[in-house]
């Protein structure tokens, strides 16, 4: 009687062929397993900050001055939340930051959108010069240009008002927004555009009606870079801004935490209060930016 197994047909060289076979086929489904488990591992990595911020949070503040520390609160003071309101002015904080932030964005995408689309379209004398310029001013940060920025808002009488916070973080925003709605300028065919005009499309109507949607991940990008720069801005605000009523929110956290006083359960409730904002910003833009990638594209 004949038959039998692949190890009996063939032999090791056939037992060995078939081994390999089942490890290749368990290779793929072990591969969605070990990329989950390290998106959970980074996950885990990147939100334990904030999670030691929440438990802090919501301490109560003997507990805060015990040695050593615990992890976990022994009662949740989930009035912390409600108290730093009582605490220190931080609506209107948060009010200021809102302002400069909104409209420091609104206006480093008015530069940019059309410094951006002109240097993708038209090859001028100086183009290169201009766009490695713009990329250089990238290289300064406020900090190393502090002084030149004070005595330029004393002479601008500027100081103490919103408009030298909002011309400053669009001025320092306004580089990265142009770099990357010029790439997303460029990656657009222009027979796209010449369409558009044969259907009557203007130039503006044009890029309003067909390069913009095209783009529009490249202009997500930009509105959300320059909101969150111009929201954590710290050095240039504590400088040019004395009145605390004309604050951000960056400039008034540190103020619960001082040699006559610690409340750390306030600052750290704070500090959750001041990164809502941007949350909330990328939950109402994350279906533009994936939707965006197709948008126009069929007609």
């Amino acid at each position: 009687m004949t038959g039998g197994g692949p190890a009996a047909r063939g032999g090791p060289a056939a037992a060995r062929r078939g081994h390999r076979r089942r490890a290749r086929s368990r290779r793929p489904r072990m591969r969605p397993v070990i990329i989950t488990g390290l998106g959970w591992l980074v996950a885990v990595v990147v939100l334990a900050p904030y999670a030691q911020m929440l438990l802090t949070a919501l301490k109560p503040r003997r507990e805060l001055m015990e040695s050593p520390p615990g992890y976990l609160p022994s009662s949740w003071h989930w009035s912390n939340f409600a108290e730093v309101w009582r605490a220190a002015p931080i609506g209107t904080h948060l009010r200021v930051s809102l302002v400069v932030s909104v409209a420091a964005t609104a206006l480093a995408l008015a530069a940019a959108l059309p410094a951006a689309y002109y240097t993708a379209r038209y090859r001028f004398r100086g183009r290169g010069a201009f766009l490695l310029l713009v990329l250089v001013t990238q290289m300064f940060a406020p900090t190393a240009l502090l002084i030149g920025i004070y005595r330029e808002m004393v002479v601008l009488d500027l100081t103490d008002t919103y408009a030298a916070l909002i011309l400053v973080n669009a001025a320092f925003n306004l580089p990265f927004s142009i770099w990357i709605l010029n790439a997303y300028f460029s990656g657009i065919p222009r027979e796209l555009e010449e369409a558009a005009w044969l259907d009557g499309c203007g130039r503006a109507a044009a890029m309003a009606r067909v390069t913009l949607p095209l783009s529009l991940p490249g202009v997500v990008t930009a509105v959300i870079y320059t909101f969150i720069g111009a929201w954590n801005e710290y050095v240039v605000a504590l400088t040019v801004q004395a009145t605390p009523e004309r604050q951000p929110l960056t400039v008034a956290i540190p103020s619960f935490v001082t040699q006559y006083q610690e409340q750390w359960q306030y600052l750290f409730a704070a500090s959750l209060i001041a990164i809502a904002p941007v949350v909330f910003l990328f939950v109402a833009i994350e279906r533009y930016l994936v939707s965006g990638l197709t948008v126009g594209g069929v007609k």
